[in-house]
């Protein structure tokens, strides 16, 4: 008889405010990914394991609050569930980074693939404070950490993923510093809220969760999309998933104020210049790192000639960045 896996539900750090609740997640059998994992046939293991994933279909989660308060849900045909209501007080439950802890647990005790004691998954909701200066919401990909989206054929990028565990990637140089600069804001000792979106599938969310903490970068909710819509193609009506998810930030924050960090490789500058001018006065900085291809930095250089909406560095490097920001008085 073959042994089944063990159920297990993978929370996504999220965000809301002190009335509006959101929290996603997915219920999916337990691989076992050792994120520490080395050795190319270990590896290529665990990738393989990370995209053929095993979702719970249809199964009903509560999710229990610190005052006792459970609310429930239930998975989709692909094991995802998304919450969103409208509550009060939250903020009251935080702590003094603006994380509200909440506890996950297949509603059905008596599941069997579920050890009883341990049917608790912990997750995570952010809410900003009020006192907040600014938010700041980055990409991942070529931002602060190097995939080769611009390789020929993205080769690179495939390696990387496949072949290369969380814990040998390396963060571009200076990243990590720069994003705790913007967190602690101009006074030094705010917490300026942080969003890591991306056009990656939620099945590398724990690798990517696990690059981020590894490397001390100011914790944040990372935005990834379904796997279902990597390979499909937006007709000329749709908004990339990317976009969406970052018109939502600003629609859950309408008083919060947002600088906006990518790259040059791909379409973070269309994205952001688009979001720029829906929200006029909103975007207070974008900064693009140049990647090394010279026709697509013509490209957005083109893009950026008249364009005077929000002021726009392309940076080599994060001192040029943190010098920028330091100037126009975003960090002290």
């Amino acid at each position: 008889m073959i042994k089944k896996d063990p159920f297990q539900i993978i929370t996504f750090q999220s965000y809301g405010t002190q009335n509006h609740f959101y929290l996603r997640g997915r219920a999916l059998e337990d691989e076992s990914i050792n994120l520490e994992a080395k050795g190319w046939f270990n590896l290529f293991i665990n990738s393989f394991k990370r995209f053929e994933s095993d979702e719970v279909k249809h199964v009903a989660i509560n999710l229990r609050l610190p005052n006792d308060k459970v609310i429930s849900t239930t998975t989709d045909e692909h094991g995802y569930f998304r919450v969103e209501e409208n509550l009060t007080n939250l903020q009251l439950l935080c702590n003094s980074e603006g994380w509200l802890p909440i506890v996950a647990s297949y509603k059905d005790v008596n599941i069997q693939r579920v050890i009883q004691n341990e049917n608790r998954f912990p997750a995570e909701m952010l809410i900003p404070s009020e006192a907040s200066e600014f938010g700041v919401i980055s990409d991942i990909d070529d931002t602060i950490l190097h995939t080769g989206v611009v390789s020929k054929l993205k080769w690179r990028v495939l390696y990387n993923t496949i072949f290369k565990g969380a814990f040998r990637r390396e963060p571009l140089k200076g990243t990590a510093e720069f994003y705790h600069l913007l967190h602690r804001g101009k006074s030094g000792k705010n917490a300026n809220p942080i969003f890591y979106v991306s056009h990656s599938p939620w099945n590398m969310y724990r690798y990517l969760e696990y690059f981020l903490k590894k490397h001390n970068f100011p914790k944040g909710p990372i935005l990834l999309r379904s796997m279902s819509t990597v390979f499909k193609r937006n007709t000329t009506d749709e908004k990339p998933q990317k976009q969406l998810e970052i018109m939502h930030i600003l629609k859950t924050y309408p008083d919060l104020n947002f600088i906006l960090i990518g790259d040059s490789g791909e379409h973070d500058a269309d994205i952001y210049i688009e979001i720029a001018q829906s929200y006029p006065n909103r975007v207070k900085a974008i900064y693009l790192r140049s990647v090394k291809h010279e026709e697509k930095m013509l490209r957005i250089r083109g893009l950026f000639e008249s364009y005077k909406t929000t002021p726009v560095l392309l940076v080599d490097s994060s001192e040029q960045a943190v010098a920028h920001a330091r100037e126009h008085g975003f960090i002290r």
